[in-house]
């Protein structure tokens, strides 16, 4: 798997079941410029996650040869893992709700990203695959909008249709089949 192809899955099957889409609900709930809403996840996004690259580049140096395939495919599975705890909505101070919008989904989606799944799979993506850092941040930002977009237009009826805890069970599965089938490929994970 490339940088982007690997960064984009990880983010968008990550992010299924996220606080980020109860977030993503709530502000499309609250607001109805929905195109002002999925332009702040947008810069939220790019700004976290250009952050969490730059870290994983500086990172990579301390990683000995022949690693980046364990560290991968163990990020993978523990990122799986993760996702079998539900999150809880503590996106923060509700006040900026009357900046509107954009602002107000800029603001508390960069909040409700730090330290959360996302940003520290892409540190480790950055870290596998140094070499295509824009890759792996413009990967991150669209596996981003990929999850959150869909629920900005359709997150009421989505859950009617789907339960959560599915989603997340599914999610997990499919993480660690991607983080086995990384750690037993022939091949070691090469940037690019």
């Amino acid at each position: 798997m490339d940088a982007f192809l690997s960064s984009f899955t990880a983010v968008a099957i990550a992010e299924i079941g996220d606080k980020t889409q109860l977030l993503s609900l709530f502000l499309a709930a609250r607001f109805r410029a929905k195109g002002a809403i999925i332009a702040g996840i947008l810069v939220a996004t790019l700004l976290n996650h250009a952050a969490s690259a730059w870290l994983g580049v500086w990172l990579s140096q301390f990683i000995p040869s022949g690693w980046h395939q364990w560290l991968l495919g163990g990020s993978f599975i523990a990122v799986a893992l993760w996702l079998l705890i539900p999150d809880k909505d503590d996106s923060g101070d509700m006040g900026v709700l009357r900046f509107g919008a954009f602002f107000a989904s800029c603001v508390l989606f960069f909040l409700a990203e730090i330290g959360d799944k996302t940003p520290i799979a892409t540190v480790i993506l950055a870290a596998s695959f140094e070499q295509s850092v824009w890759l792996v941040i413009v990967g991150t930002t669209l596996g981003m909008l990929a999850a959150n977009v869909p629920v900005v237009y359709a997150g009421s009826w989505l859950l009617q249709k789907v339960s959560l805890q599915w989603a997340r069970r599914s999610a997990c599965g499919v993480f660690i089949v991607l983080g086995i089938y990384i750690i037993c490929s022939e091949q070691l994970v090469t940037p690019g």
